[in-house]
């Protein structure tokens, strides 16, 4: 076995992983399974409805509203962006658990739809009494590896479970909003 195939996992046609990362990831949270990492973002407002958001040293990522919303249409809007970011956390959490299991994947796809009432408009619309935010979300996989559909549906299920993102969609989370 050559040296490159032993660093990483090949994947099928998904870019490979490298697997004694993986490994050393796995160790790390086993070794220490209350370590809390506390993650930032400095979200500022450019005009209209489009925000520049600062994550770490990368690029601005950009947030903005169609223009049914008054927006400029440049980028997802909060709520498409909580989706990509869930779609994403699900993916990364399947493909590691495949790549840790030895399930080699040839194509990974999560479309995610989310239905939400958005008469509110941000508390300024129709404030009536009714659920603000996402009531159902549905994240149907495309997912062909090298195993039988049902382990593959238990690896979907498990990366659910342990999902930060998804758990932060299925239960409640403090939110503390201040003024500085």
């Amino acid at each position: 076995m050559s040296q490159a195939v032993a660093k990483t996992a090949l994947t099928g046609c998904l870019a490979p992983i490298d697997k004694g990362g993986l490994d050393e990831l796995i160790a790390k949270g086993k070794a220490d399974p209350k370590v809390i990492k506390t993650l930032k973002c400095k979200t500022v407002a450019e005009g209209r409805f489009r925000h520049l958001n600062f994550i770490r040293s990368l690029p601005a990522y950009i947030v903005d509203e169609p223009p049914g919303l008054l927006g400029d249409d440049t980028a997802p809007n909060p709520s498409e962006a909580s989706l990509a970011a869930l779609g994403s956390c699900l993916a990364v959490g399947i493909h590691a658990n495949a790549v840790a299991n030895g399930i080699t994947v040839f194509k990974l796809e999560i479309e995610l739809e989310g239905d939400l009432n958005i008469t509110g408009v941000w508390g300024t619309g129709d404030l009536t009494d009714k659920p603000v935010g996402f009531t159902d979300v549905r994240a149907k996989v495309t997912f062909e590896a090298d195993k039988p559909r049902e382990e593959l549906e238990a690896l979907i299920a498990h990366a659910k479970k342990w999902s930060p993102v998804a758990n932060t969609f299925i239960r409640p989370v403090n939110v503390e909003v201040t003024m500085v």
